[in-house]
Formats: C-alpha cells, structure tokens, sequence
C-alpha cells in the first residue's frame, strides 16, 4: 500500500484538566480546547477519559467495550460472564446523530472485585487480552475502577458530543486529537489507550516502537492494535504496576540520557543511571513525542529530551492545565498563576490531595 492511501499527515493534539484537590468538572471545557486545536486533527480519531465519573460503582472495574455485531457480543458476555461478578451490563449512551457511520456497538460492565487486589487485576489483564486477541470483532477499551474512555472515529470535538460527555463529571480529563500516524483509523485503534487505571495520549511518532514491542510482548503485553501508542501503555503499566517503579523512575528510563552524558555525571546519578539503561535499555523510547497518562492517583507528563514535541502546562490554584498549545490551554483557564513549557526529559507528576471527589 502507498503512502497516503490511509496515511493522512497532520499534526496531534493533546490535553488535559486536573484537580488535585478533586473536584469535578463535566467535560465541556476539555471539549473546548480540543476544537481549539482542529486543525491539528484529520478527523480520523479523538478520544477522552475521565477520572470520578462513576461514583454509584467506584469500587468497581468498568469494562467498555466495542463490538462489531451481535455475536462477538454474545461471545464476550459469555467470557465475562463466567469469569467475573457482573453487576450491571448496559449500552453507553451515545448520540447517535453526531456520528451514524461505521458505529460499532459500545457497551460497558460493572465488575466487582474479589479476593486479593493484584491478583484480580493480573486476570482481568488476562481477560483483557484474551477478548481483544482472541474474540473476533470484540475489544475491551478501558478497564479501571470509576474511570473510563471514550474513543471513536471523528474529530475530537464530535467524539464529545457523541458519547455525550458534558454528563459525565471529573476531575481529570485527558484528551487526544487525530489517529496513529501510520495506520488507518478504526474505534479500537484510537487514543487513550488504556490498562486497569491508566489511560495515555499520545502526540508524536515512536520510532523505536519494533525494539520496545519486541521487549515487552514476552512479559505477557502482545501488542495487536495497530498503533505505537499501544506499546508506550504496555511499558509503563509493566513498570509501574509490576516493578513498583516510581514515575520519576519510569521518565528516567523512558527518556534515558545518552551514555555520553550519563559518563559526565557525579558517581551515584552515574551509577543510578546506568543501572537504568541496563535493566531496561529496550525501554528507551526514542522518537518525537510528549505523553500524558492518567492514573486513579493523577497525572504523569513526559516529552523527548530535545523537545521535538512541545507541551505547555498551566496553573490556577489547586488545578492544572495540560495542552500542545498555550491557546489551548488558554481555552480551558484564561486567567493562570503561571504558565511554562516542559523540559525535554524532564517528568511532569502531580497526585491528588485528596482521597475523595467533589462535584464543583
């Protein structure tokens, strides 16, 4: 297949609203932002997650899922059925005069948790991976408690309307703007991608995408999206969630420093950073990017060490304001304590404050 056949060059467009003392917003502001950025956007995907938005089932695991018809539902169900405590199953209500074509069908499931926590959630991956791989035309999209994704073909701003997300309340969104640069659009494909509480956009091209799934795929994360995105999910749910590494940790080894530098350095930050590289030298991801994952706990920001893809960060108060532009930051809270762009390499985390959520 030629180029342009399904590549459609165009720019990404990422975003992000987060209230760390945990108040809730809908999501008309993230909206807002991203029809800023259109033009960065090709319509062949947008996406948004939301943090707190289900507070009847905050001690559940949301499950959504996309269907292509009526068996693979029925097939899916079945699976889930059997393996988990269903509490609720029903279609995610959409709008359907927004967007007609190509829909597939979009259903979630409240599941409870049973028994040890780490345990459960090593077989929900497993689930999670057996639907997606091995249940043709079915694919679960998100998976954590009291969060969940909304993705589909569209620009972003329909996407929003579709789904309807001025209903949904959070107190963090994140959003994305346009598809994987090599590969055609489809519901499944789009950002956020997600893994039990994590959620993550994208804006770049990861070149070193066939080294890091390569790596990762037999530390049980086959990658069979169709995007290399996918894969950047897969590393740092791997570390984080099963190494216990911290985020600082996690940049240190995602946006690693050249050995060059690493030799300049004074002897403990040498040592620290070479044992990095060691351990986990397929982890590098090299490439133009800037990333933005959602947790239960709250954010993580991340962009290559030269800054190839800029990503601007804003402050008012307690909340924070992440965007590709400072327009679009602008869009969401015009009036900010202070405004700056992210050091190549450098991690932006923010946690919570508090325990709780607050509808503002």
């Amino acid at each position: 297949m030629r180029e342009g056949q399904f590549k459609n060059s165009s720019g990404c467009a990422i975003a992000c609203i987060f209230h760390s003392d945990g108040h809730l917003e809908n999501g008309t502001r993230i909206k807002k932002a991203m029809q800023l950025m259109h033009d960065r956007s090709n319509g062949l995907g947008g996406g948004f997650v939301g943090y707190g938005i289900y507070p009847a089932h905050r001690e559940d695991y949301a499950l959504h899922l996309f269907y292509d018809d009526v068996t693979a539902k029925e097939k899916a169900e079945c699976f889930l059925e059997k393996e988990f405590i269903c509490l609720k199953k029903e279609e995610i209500p959409t709008n359907q005069c927004v967007i007609n074509k190509d829909v597939p069908l979009i259903w979630r499931y409240f599941i409870k948790e049973e028994g040890n926590k780490k345990e459960f959630e090593t077989k929900l991956i497993q689930a999670f991976f057996k639907i997606n791989q091995e249940i043709q035309g079915a694919y679960i999209f998100s998976c954590g408690k009291n969060m969940g994704i909304f993705k589909g073909v569209g620009y972003p701003e329909d996407i929003a309307d579709f789904f309807q997300l001025d209903t949904y309340y959070a107190s963090t969104w994140i959003a994305h703007g346009r598809y994987p640069t090599n590969t055609p659009g489809w519901w499944a494909g789009a950002h956020p991608f997600g893994m039990l509480d994590f959620a993550l956009v994208h804006n770049g091209e990861i070149s070193s995408y066939d080294t890091n799934r390569r790596y990762i795929e037999p530390l049980g994360y086959p990658c069979c999206l169709l995007t290399d995105t996918e894969v950047i999910t897969y590393l740092l749910s791997y570390l984080n969630h099963e190494k216990g590494l911290t985020f600082e940790e996690c940049a240190d080894i995602l946006a690693a420093p050249l050995y060059s530098e690493i030799d300049k350095m004074e002897k403990s930050k040498r040592c620290y950073y070479t044992q990095l590289r060691k351990n986990f030298g397929s982890f590098l991801i090299t490439g133009p990017f800037s990333i933005i994952l959602g947790h239960e706990q709250g954010i993580f920001a991340l962009n290559d060490r030269l800054k190839l893809r800029a990503l601007m960060i804003g402050q008012k108060g307690q909340s924070y304001y992440l965007a590709s532009e400072e327009s679009a930051v602008r869009a969401m809270q015009m009036e900010l304590d202070s405004i700056y762009s992210l050091e190549g390499g450098k991690p932006f985390i923010k946690n919570r404050e508090v325990n709780h959520y607050e509808k503002g």
